[in-house]
């Protein structure tokens, strides 16, 4: 029996290699695997010997040979196939276990295009995908989390098509992973990102009990290890979970450390930046506290004892945070139904992707994802004859709207938002709305800023938020009619600032 074994990721490798060999293995290495375990003081045959050729042109050939290839994909099952590996004196490999060349860590460490190309892997992936080929006969392991699972397969007798299989599907998502990381650099680099197709790759990181609906089926998959840090303290994270709690952290990473957010089916209910946490909580509270109840919380800082009593004094389906203290999460032990996750940190954090996809029928869009800059509030353009000297509120309100579903209008007051309309097929309808439901709720928005995510094609809801109160408002502009609702502004004693920057969210 002989096993092959060639890897980037000498994780473990020593110990597997050692199993390997009191198994009966003999061991198959090349390069710097084979040195690590030479150097372990482990018996191991150089990849030359068995291919009688010499590893060239700077490593760039050493397994690509018929004595490798054909010692693993050969059939054991078919008799000719048998009959002609004696004649070729090719003998057979039962294990290859590779992992590849670190292409994607390259990419992050260097701009050097050179030492990114000799970063591609070709033996490696060959090897693999003819190991995964001939899994009837032949183990391929690419992982150093799987090597403990294959010597206990091999030792208690679990070695079965179907643990061979499941391998099998390992090997080639593997490399298919790889590719297309690499296609995707590519792409990147030469293409800004928008090459002739485009590859979306992720890790399972858990099933969820279902999709957004029972009947559906559902998972969550990561592009790097973001959810890693995701502690579950307490509940399973359901599909409609994962997308509020999306919409909530965006939020709340972008308001700052600090901020409290409220999530209702994906939508903020509440939102506060103010000088504590628990005060940030009930603030945000305010807002909608009936749209709030079984809704899910981000706490862009640390959970508390006190902060946790608060908090339960309503019913939240999901609290996410920086961290949640052990004296936090005995307050909520009572409760049955909340969920608890955070990532042992001091505060929330996001992933930073560069791009955003949604399907569609048939396929799917992609684009850069939008960044919502400090720079467009700070630096707008006065169109009106009123102006504001703090625009911590426009600021507050104008990340809002642009991380809410279109068309969607923010206020904002002293640092906790007091009505939000979104969703809605017309921006006026957006606007009366939110004021509409702040007057049930009896939320003062007098002295409000306000706060839409697209320019508004009318003055309508410029009179709109007049008649509240409101003191001034910040939208992209750009409309036909933008001398009308400046205007409006200046009949009202608003101040209105133009972004230059829309931001839809469809």
């Amino acid at each position: 029996m002989r096993a092959l074994l060639s890897v980037s990721d000498k994780t473990n490798i020593v110990e597997f290699a050692k199993e390997l060999i009191e198994l009966g293995y003999e061991i198959i290495s090349t390069g710097g695997t084979w040195r690590a375990l030479k150097d372990a003081g482990l018996e191991v045959t150089e990849i030359s010997e068995i291919t009688n050729f010499p590893e060239c042109f700077e490593g760039r050939v050493k397994t690509l040979n018929p004595y490798v290839h054909g010692g693993i994909l050969y059939r054991r099952d078919k008799i000719d196939h048998v009959n002609e590996a004696k004649k070729l004196s090719i003998e057979p490999i039962d294990i290859v276990c590779v992992n590849l060349y670190p292409f994607k860590e390259t990419t992050k460490r260097t701009d050097n295009f050179e030492e990114i190309i000799e970063n591609i892997d070709i033996g490696g992936p060959a090897m693999v995908r003819s190991a995964a080929k001939n899994f009837k006969d032949v183990i391929v392991v690419t992982s150093p989390n799987d090597y403990k699972i294959v010597v206990d397969a091999l030792k208690n007798g679990k070695n079965s098509l179907e643990f061979r299989r499941d391998l099998m599907i390992k090997a080639f998502e593997h490399t298919a992973s790889y590719d297309a990381t690499i296609a995707n650099y590519m792409n990147e680099r030469f293409k800004n990102g928008f090459g002739k197709r485009q590859f979306i790759v992720g890790e399972k990181v858990f099933d969820t009990r279902y999709g957004e609906n029972p009947h559906q089926k559902g998972a969550l998959y990561q592009f790097e290890d973001f959810f890693n840090s995701l502690n579950i303290i307490k509940g399973e994270p359901s599909f409609n979970n994962l997308t509020d709690i999306n919409s909530a952290i965006k939020i709340a990473v972008s308001l700052g450390e600090g901020s409290v957010v409220i999530v209702k089916h994906a939508n903020p209910c509440g939102a506060a930046l103010k000088d504590n946490l628990i005060t940030s909580w009930k603030k945000a509270l305010e807002c909608d506290p009936v749209s709030a109840f079984g809704g899910v919380v981000a706490v862009n800082g640390v959970v508390t004892k006190e902060l946790a009593k608060e908090i339960n004094k309503i019913f939240v389906e999901v609290l996410i945070a920086g961290k949640i203290t052990d004296e936090a999460k005995e307050v909520f032990s009572k409760k049955k139904r909340i969920k608890l996750f955070d990532f042992n940190d001091t505060k929330l954090k996001l992933a930073n992707d560069k791009y955003d996809f949604k399907h569609i029928n048939g396929g799917f869009v992609y684009q850069d994802v939008d960044v919502v800059k400090d720079s467009e509030v700070l630096d707008a353009k006065l169109v009106s004859k009123i102006e504001v000297e703090d625009k911590k509120d426009l600021m507050m309100a104008y990340k809002i709207a642009a991380l809410t579903k279109s068309n969607c209008v923010v206020y904002v007051k002293d640092g906790a938002m007091v009505a939000i309309g979104m969703g809605m097929t017309s921006r006026v309808d957006a606007a009366k709305c939110a004021l509409k439901k702040a007057k049930e709720l009896g939320v003062d928005v007098t002295g409000s800023s306000m706060a839409s995510e697209a320019f508004f094609p009318f003055r309508d809801s410029i009179d709109e938020a007049a008649k509240a109160g409101v003191k001034a408002v910040i939208e992209p502009g750009g409309s036909i009619r933008d001398k009308e609702v400046i205007e409006a502004a200046n009949e009202h004693g608003i101040a209105l600032y133009f972004s230059g920057v829309r931001h839809f969210l469809h």
